[in-house]
């Protein structure tokens, strides 16, 4: 909405768009604190916008008076008044000119304000992005662990990692398969971990991965598996298992 709270607040937007807005306010509690957010530094610029001048510009704006007064002296004018007229009209654009500075100074101020605003805003729209494709992850891999439809396969470690510890949730129907990583040591870059499905006896490759996810991974779709296995291969994996390098394993359990 990044846009649309400014204009609500400043009174920019139609009574359904306003209708709108009011509706997202009541539902969204992130949007009524963004929105006091907005008014406080719409008030904030408004205040900093209300600048006394100096106490020197009086001072100076008479004696530029005074001695323009002293130069008009030496034309010669039909009528006294026109000496005054001439005096206040240089008075004027003295005055017409300071305020033209002052307020272009507050214009900038009151820019960069905005701009910082805006920034900020798109800002809390991506953190708020981020932490519901956060939440959508979670209330994935929820699903899929909840589900009676999908297999818990434990693998544990071998001799070659004892500490070892992943899950494998297998839906045999879907063919789906996800691993969640429970205990295992990170490795060189040029390294990765590769996932085996044990179907009729030979490994079948069921992707690579890293240390450097949370939550549960998409592995490749798999149908038949008796068993699953993780072996360290070199990075984008191979097409058979480095059985010297095998981590870890764990069976299907039937039924």
């Amino acid at each position: 909405m990044s846009g649309i709270l400014e204009a609500y607040a400043l009174g920019d937007l139609s009574a359904a768009e306003r209708t709108a807005v009011e509706k997202d306010l009541v539902q969204y509690p992130e949007l009524r604190a963004e929105l006091a957010k907005i008014e406080e530094a719409q008030e904030q610029l408004l205040m900093k916008a209300a600048i006394r001048p100096r106490a020197s510009v009086k001072a100076d704006l008479l004696s530029k008076i005074e001695g323009n007064k002293s130069e008009a002296r030496i034309v010669v004018m039909p009528s006294p008044v026109w000496k005054y007229a001439a005096a206040a009209s240089i008075a004027i654009a003295f005055v017409a000119s300071y305020l033209a500075y002052e307020y272009y100074g507050r214009w900038k101020a009151s820019e960069e304000n905005l701009t910082a605003l805006i920034a900020q805003n798109r800002q809390i729209a991506q953190d708020y992005n981020t932490v519901n494709q956060r939440l959508d992850k979670m209330q994935g891999d929820m699903h899929v662990i909840g589900s009676p439809d999908f297999k818990r396969v434990m693998m544990n470690g071998t001799a070659n990692a004892p500490d070892s510890k992943a899950y494998v949730y297998w839906n045999d129907k879907t063919r789906e398969v996800y691993l969640h990583i429970e205990n295992m040591k990170t490795l060189a870059h040029e390294n990765q971990y590769q996932l085996w499905a044990m179907i009729d006896g030979k490994p079948v490759d069921a992707g690579v991965f890293d240390m450097n996810s949370n939550g549960l991974q998409r592995m490749k779709d798999m149908a038949g598996a008796g068993a699953f296995a993780v072996t360290i291969e070199p990075r984008g994996g191979r097409s058979t298992p480095t059985l010297s390098q095998l981590q870890m394993l764990g069976e299907v359990v039937k039924g």
